[in-house]
């Protein structure tokens, strides 16, 4: 049933306020800008508040990456000097990663990465396993990395041959959804398959990995995150791209269909339905870009509307729709799937988009079929200095309260966090200068993911391609 502009609108009236912070991170920002003000140490902070963060961050003297007093980081993998089991070196551009309980107190993760075109364009590709290659010509995929207790790690290839292997999600039944942000066909850039796809890796099952198979129900095109409703059994999936932006999807599964390890590649390619969103304010009037909202706690109702057709055989998925049909955002990236709905980013707006900014965080919450704005960043004036954040991208759910957010902006790099009352705080730093000592540049952060325990938290440093380990006195972070 479609939730119609003026159900939203009396909806609106009747809750007020309520129904702007549904999700229990609340408002994590209060003004443009906001999270460039942030708390540097206990007792002490840009705002006069004290008990939020870990302190300020202390310089690594190994130059990989700056961590507050109490933490430390283990590198896990890193390209070109880890190895897989088979021998190869690991890949290389790291990007979206989910933890599992592994075996015999194990911990796995799946971790793609992010590399397009021909093979030969790369160093260290992912290597064409024998029976888990989509596409010889591509030089994406996963691979699978196990962290046993001692230390010991493994990393053996989930999946090889798919193309630009940006985010993903993780499943209720504990597998990987791994997200190719291309719309490459066969025949462009080398390719000899199509691709844009998802595809699902199990990071427990070998044999279950063979054969890859695109979940082509899900739709081709820029794919970067996916989020699966365990309630509902819909799939929310991001799009990032341009001319014009990208668009939030809906997969709802067919009448009787029952998710499981598996089950997503029986489904036939036109199973289910594939929608796009559409928003409205409380007054009824159509949002066609989400970056026209500048207020935190911002809410619009969302209606869906059918994707005519979605393996885009002659046009591309978001250019299906006239103006009016459908609202758009640009960089739409990460999401997670927390408090009863999905932490959806979108990373900036520039020229393409009717409001400039860099960075937001939207709530969707199913049962009333809103999105809520919880964080806006206002355009950072100066990213090379610290004090400042921009350009959100991964981001996850904290055991600890709050959000923890990878960022890909301009400038200095960091892992933050947000409480639920706003209050924000550097997590980490990334040092490795990849550019010049007079043009420095930094690798964004990728894959930021918690141990199934909660104690350790994973992130990657995409270029050259290093997943680290970071653990310390994590505190559930007060309100203030």
């Amino acid at each position: 049933m479609s939730l119609t502009r003026r159900d939203f609108a009396a909806k609106s009236a009747l809750t007020g306020a309520g129904v702007a912070l549904a999700g229990s991170v609340g408002a994590l920002a209060t003004a443009p800008n906001a999270l460039a003000a942030t708390d540097t140490a206990e007792g002490e902070s840009a705002h006069g508040h004290g008990g939020v963060g870990y302190g300020p961050l202390v310089a690594d003297p190994d130059g990989i990456l700056a961590l507050p007093a109490g933490f430390r980081y283990e590198i896990i993998t890193y390209s070109g000097r880890t190895r897989l089991e088979s021998g190869e070196f690991t890949p290389s551009n790291h990007d979206g990663t989910s933890t599992f309980d592994g075996p015999r107190g194990a911990t796995l993760l799946v971790n793609n990465h992010e590399l397009k075109g021909p093979r030969a364009d790369w160093e260290h590709p992912v290597p064409l396993t024998e029976g888990l290659v989509y596409d010889p010509a591509a030089a994406g995929g996963c691979t699978v990395v196990e962290v046993r207790p001692g230390g010991h790690v493994a990393e053996w290839v989930g999946i090889a041959g798919t193309s630009t292997n940006c985010a993903g999600g993780n499943t209720p039944w504990d597998t990987w959804l791994t997200c190719e942000e291309t719309e490459d066909k066969a025949g462009a850039n080398g390719m000899t398959k199509d691709h844009g796809y998802v595809f699902e890796v199990d990071p427990e099952d070998r044999r279950a990995n063979r054969d890859p198979k695109p979940v082509k129900a899900l739709g081709r095109y820029a794919h970067e995150a996916v989020v699966v409703d365990p309630g509902r059994g819909h799939l929310y999936l991001t799009e990032d791209a341009s001319g014009p932006n990208g668009l939030l999807y809906r997969w709802t599964p067919p009448q009787g269909f029952h998710h499981g390890r598996g089950r997503l590649r029986t489904l036939a390619d036109d199973a289910g339905t594939l929608q796009a969103f559409k928003c409205f304010d409380s007054g009824g009037q159509f949002v066609d870009d989400l970056s026209r909202a500048t207020r935190i706690g911002t809410v619009y109702g969302v209606d869906w509307v059918d994707v005519p057709d979605r393996d885009a055989r002659t046009t591309s998925v978001r250019k299906q729709f006239t103006t009016g049909q459908v609202t758009r955002a640009r960089k739409l990236e990460g999401m997670w799937w927390g408090d009863g709905g999905a932490y959806i980013v979108s990373s900036y707006a520039r020229a393409e988009s009717p409001v400039q900014h860099d960075g937001a965080v939207w709530f969707y919450d199913p049962k009333r079929r809103t999105l809520t704005l919880k964080v806006l960043i206002g355009v950072n004036p100066d990213p090379s200095a610290e004090g400042a954040f921009d350009g959100p991208d991964n981001i996850t759910v904290s055991p600890y309260g709050g959000l923890v957010i990878a960022e890909d902006g301009e400038g200095l790099q960091h892992l933050f966090g947000a409480t639920d009352s706003g209050r924000t705080y550097p997590i980490a730093r990334n040092e490795l200068n990849i550019g010049t000592e007079e043009e420095p540049e930094y690798s964004e952060f990728t894959g930021v993911t918690f141990s199934p325990d909660g104690r350790t938290l994973y992130a990657n440093i995409q270029t050259p391609g290093i997943m680290l380990a970071i653990t310390g006195p994590w505190k559930r972070q007060k309100r203030c």
